[in-house]
């Protein structure tokens, strides 16, 4: 769906390399200018789909690489701290100076601005700011983060990819293009506007363990026989009496109420000693596939072999690499991602056509 759009990616590690993954999949062009030639045999998969180059940033070849890739580039994309692309002599003036319509999307944390912008920080401490890991976990233990789901690719990736490309459908209209500050802290707390619409309904408060994620005995991680998990979501009152119903107990005057929190406790306990009498399989046998709102939780070497993710081709390997597939689908088709380049595989094919007197595209060069 991207085809003919071009992206150069000054490669860092987290969200920036999965956004750039992320349109290699949905068709775009990707380059990726590696800083780090020690890994040359490595193979990365958030590098598949994309044309991978060595080349050293502090040096006027390596800047001049940049400089070229982006002149007939529709985006570039870099996850430094603010300031240093301005000093290395890639910031976003140097490169609009260049190519005006450019859209150069800058992927951090804390953002370009702000008392934080220049500290350092992770997806845990981004999203725990921006008010998105408060209801994470149950209220005795202490909030839990996602590793890199919630910040780097939910607040950070998706945003650098929907600005990115927000940035593009405008330079191709107007032919001027724009910086886009996709911060981590930003995104994360967008993402709590679902969140807060529930307020007004009385679902939500500040106050964890007192709301339906956290403390409803319908919407909860169970532990099973076994060790493993499974999860309720049985949050409709038709769904709630499905569950009953499947779980003989639906004459048991302690579950009658559903949204009295009265009850949510020894009700929650219940569950727990039941749902803990038998193993993991026994339940998803009973459960599964009705619309109680039910799923077991699966490690991901697990859910690559779960029959409905095998019927969708949501996982698959290929070289020895586990991979998931490309989201979304478009038309009801699977699209098939590239291949994982090694780090620099590229590099002596792309400053070829660049040096050549008779330069060529290398964006018409794979």
């Amino acid at each position: 769906m991207l085809q003919g759009i071009k992206i150069v990616e000054i490669c860092g590690i987290g969200p920036g390399p999965f956004s750039a993954m992320h349109l290699a999949d949905l068709g775009a062009e990707v380059i990726a200018v590696e800083r780090d030639a020690s890994g040359a045999s490595r193979v990365n998969v958030l590098n598949r789909g994309k044309r991978s180059v060595i080349a050293d940033l502090k040096s006027a070849v390596g800047r001049e690489l940049v400089l070229h890739l982006i002149e007939d580039a529709d985006a570039l994309i870099e996850g430094m701290r603010p300031g240093v692309m301005e000093r290395l002599g890639l910031g976003p003036q140097d490169c609009q100076a260049r190519n005006p319509s450019l859209v150069y999307g800058r992927m951090t944390g804390w953002g370009q601005s702000g008392p934080l912008a220049k500290v350092a920080g992770h997806d845990n401490n981004y999203a725990s700011l921006s008010g998105a890991l408060f209801h994470n976990g149950a209220s005795e233990a202490p909030p839990s983060s996602a590793f890199a789901t919630l910040g780097d690719v939910g607040g950070g990736a998706l945003y650098l990819t929907i600005g990115l490309l927000s940035g593009i459908l405008n330079a191709r209209a107007t032919g001027k293009g724009a910086v886009v500050d996709a911060a981590i802290v930003d995104g994360s707390a967008h993402m709590l506007q679902l969140m807060l619409s529930t307020r007004n309904l009385g679902f939500m408060s500040d106050e964890r363990g007192k709301n339906i994620h956290d403390s409803s005995p319908f919407y909860a991680t169970y532990r099973c026989a076994d060790g493993g998990f499974i999860t309720l979501g049985s949050i409709e009152p038709q769904f709630y009496s499905l569950l009953l119903e499947k779980l003989g107990l639906q004459a048991d005057s302690r579950f009658v109420w559903q949204w009295d929190r009265r009850f949510w406790k020894e009700q929650h306990q219940h569950f727990t000693e039941l749902f803990s009498s038998r193993t993991r399989a026994h339940w998803c046998e009973l459960l599964e596939g009705s619309d109680v709102c039910f799923a077991p939780v699966l490690a991901p070497s697990e859910a690559a072999l779960h029959p409905h993710n095998t019927a969708r081709g949501t996982w698959f390997e290929r070289d020895g690499l586990l991979q998931t597939a490309v989201a979304p689908r478009f038309n009801g088709e699977v699209v098939q991602p590239a291949s994982v380049p090694k780090t620099g595989e590229h590099t002596e094919q792309i400053m070829g056509i660049l040096n050549s007197p008779a330069r060529g595209s290398v964006w018409q060069s794979s």
